[in-house]
């Protein structure tokens, strides 16, 4: 299920993003843009950490000024995911994982990449509401619906 899910996220993100970049208004909307970016600042942290590798959060935090570069990080940081995600065995899912940003508290990497993928969701669903008052329908971004056929994200 959890496979399914991060699948999922990457058709929903590229959907999303392709929507977005369809509509001249969409594309250059400063709200859109940082809502964008928020996603996949937080995809990018949870899978840094997953990896072991270093976050650069203040370079990582700023809002790039082209909706260009936020596309190139979603693709890139997919690309990351599903390459370790392909080798994941069961033993790397439950391994734990602390980050600096919640005192106390440990999570196993199941559940991270779980939070990665609630918080994506809940974030496009704010998107999708920013889209229809810019006049745009948001793609259908449905989990169920993309169960039928697992279509792959369309980055273009």
């Amino acid at each position: 299920m959890l496979k399914d899910l991060i699948h999922h996220k990457q058709y929903a993100n590229a959907s999303l993003l392709k929507a977005v970049r369809q509509h001249e208004t969409a594309a250059n909307d400063a709200e859109l843009r940082k809502l964008l970016h928020h996603i996949i600042l937080a995809d990018r942290f949870w899978l840094s950490l997953i990896l072991g590798l270093p976050f650069a959060v203040e370079e990582e935090s700023r809002t790039p000024e082209s909706l260009d570069a936020i596309a190139a990080q979603y693709r890139e940081t997919h690309a990351r995911e599903i390459t370790w995600l392909a080798q994941a065995s069961e033993s790397d899912l439950a391994r734990s994982l602390e980050t600096p940003y919640i005192s106390d508290f440990s999570c196993s990497v199941a559940q991270a990449l779980m939070q990665v993928c609630m918080h994506s969701h809940g974030h496009r669903a704010q998107c999708s509401a920013r889209l229809r008052l810019l006049g745009v329908a948001p793609p259908n971004m449905d989990f169920i619906l993309w169960l039928k056929d697992r279509p792959a994200p369309d980055w273009e």
